[in-house]
């Protein structure tokens, strides 16, 4: 009896070192109480207490418009590689490392940044209990989901070597809303069930990134700060670029990602892989405004014709 005792305290002992140091979400702490979450990621990196750290709630209006917010360029966007995409459970958020690098410039950027790979941060997603888990919000509020797609500089090797400048990183989000069946997520959402634990791979057929966002004529509007990386390290140097327009998923599709879980068998189910947002500081968010023109200088002209018509009959 006192050999079974001995032996379940050392798991326990072995258990709790391999956490001691290593960083988690909140949702983890029931089970890995030793690990450290959101509050405590600056004894990790020390970087996580910065002045310019991400996620922020967007206040709507407070963001400063800027008309050099035009539309981005997306190279290669619309291309559907020749290499199976890796789909991979990473023990933090399902991640797919990009081989082809589609390239993003333009809307206010001074260089073009790669893309690297792709991961979501979601609530709880199941068919009879949703939280929201965007790590961004507008005006306090909070989609299910947000996709991010991690770019560097196209002028570095990787993204180490990015990390060693000031502005080595540029990641597009898109909060994501439960709305209708998106048929484009399909081949990627099927393969889910196969890697429910952590390190498990899978690897699926290659798409056009472009077929995993809103329509290009819907990504004129978006908001724009300087923030960081959103896990650990919490790297101060990244371009956030926020999309106004959600991509769409279904119920259906959004529980899907219930399947999957922090670790192996029998461990936390993976909700809740956000990070609570930070302080804004001294910060600006930026606003693109792109495409509010028109709808608001119709009425205008249309008022404009009206007075200059009424003006001519009254001589």
């Amino acid at each position: 009896m006192e050999l079974l005792f001995l032996a379940v305290f050392c798991l326990h002992i072995l258990k709790t070192e391999a956490v001691v140091g290593h960083w988690c979400y909140r949702s983890q702490k029931c089970e890995l109480p030793q690990c450290k979450g959101p509050a405590q990621w600056q004894e990790i990196n020390v970087a996580c207490e910065g002045d310019k750290q991400s996620p922020v709630n967007i206040v709507t209006r407070n963001a400063e418009y800027d008309g050099s917010l035009q539309p981005l360029t997306f190279e290669g966007y619309d291309v559907k590689g020749s290499a199976k995409w890796d789909l991979q459970n990473n023990g933090h958020t399902v991640k797919v490392a990009l081989d082809t690098s589609p390239k993003i410039g333009g809307g206010g950027l001074e260089r073009k940044y790669k893309a690297v790979e792709f991961h979501f941060h979601w609530g709880v997603l199941g068919e009879q209990q949703n939280t929201p888990g965007s790590e961004h919000s507008i005006d306090g509020e909070k989609y299910p989901m947000e996709l991010h797609i991690v770019h560097i500089r196209e002028d570095v090797s990787d993204v180490t070597e990015a990390k060693k400048t000031t502005d080595g990183l540029a990641v597009l989000a898109f909060f994501v809303k439960a709305d209708k069946q998106n048929e484009n997520y399909e081949t990627l959402l099927s393969e889910l069930k196969n890697i429910k634990y952590k390190g498990q791979l899978a690897k699926v057929d290659p798409l056009p990134l472009s077929s995993l966002l809103p329509p290009e004529e819907d990504l004129g509007r978006y908001y724009r700060y300087l923030g960081s990386l959103t896990t650990p390290d919490c790297y101060q140097g990244v371009i956030w670029t926020i999309f106004e327009t959600p991509v769409e998923l279904s119920q259906r599709q959004l529980s899907q990602f219930a399947a999957l879980h922090f670790d192996g068998k029998n461990s936390t189910p993976m909700m809740e892989n956000f990070r609570p947002v930070q302080l804004l500081n001294t910060r600006k968010v930026l606003w693109s405004g792109a495409g509010i023109a028109l709808p608001t200088a119709q009425p205008l002209l249309l008022a404009l014709a009206l007075t200059c018509t009424l003006s001519s009959l009254s001589h």
